[in-house]
């Protein structure tokens, strides 16, 4: 489990054959093998740790849901350690699985933020709500607005200048993770609920 909060920016040593090997230097700490990682919100395992350096494996599975297929030696990554018992919660509840990916469709200035509007599946976007969460290349933001396929985010000054997020350009895909409490909301709401049909809305004196 992890929390939005990016720890540090870390960049690809190597690249290929489903491994990467990333320059880190916070995320390191108290990092050994078997450990989480999530590297631009995508949950990693770490295979080994070296000289200020740590390598990690990535599915295949990973690759055609992620934007981590792009990634080439000298590219920077966002970097959060998994969230330990008792630490702080800055952001919201972010577990690593990603949902998909989206693509930037407008960079507007707005004072000293920038509006960030990205693209995204109906299978994201039926979970977005305005001023809900999501995690946008693990980075944790509030939604400002949205329409059937597009959202808003803003993004502030230090999350440009201490993430990826500062550097991304039009048409650059980003990974997104919807908030899990959204899915679980809907799941207990939909749970043991009998069907709308013909029968069940006479019974009920709507037919």
């Amino acid at each position: 489990m992890f929390t939005g909060i990016v720890e540090e920016l870390g960049r690809i040593r190597a690249a290929g054959k489903g491994q990467f090997t990333v320059a880190a230097q916070k995320a390191l700490d108290g990092t050994e093998p078997g450990d989480s990682i999530a590297v631009n919100g995508a949950c990693l395992t770490v295979i080994a740790v070296g000289d200020g350096t740590f390598s990690v494996e990535v599915m295949p599975e990973t690759l055609r849901r992620t934007n981590l297929g792009y990634l080439r030696p000298g590219g920077t990554v966002n970097l959060e350690r998994a969230l330990a018992v008792g630490g702080r919660l800055g952001g919201h509840f972010v577990q690593g699985h990603v949902d998909g990916t989206g693509r930037i469709l407008s960079l507007t200035p707005e004072g000293e933020s920038v509006l960030m509007k990205i693209s995204a599946s109906s299978e994201v976007m039926h979970y977005l709500v305005e001023k809900g969460f999501i995690a946008v290349d693990g980075v944790s933001l509030t939604i400002i607005e949205r329409d059937a396929t597009s959202f808003s985010v803003s993004l502030v000054t230090f999350t440009r200048q201490n993430t990826t997020l500062g550097g991304k350009r039009l048409g650059d895909p980003v990974n997104l993770e919807v908030d899990i409490i959204a899915k679980y909301v809907e799941r207990l709401a939909s749970r043991d609920r009998p069907a709308i049909t013909p029968e069940f809305l006479a019974e009920h004196g709507f037919m």
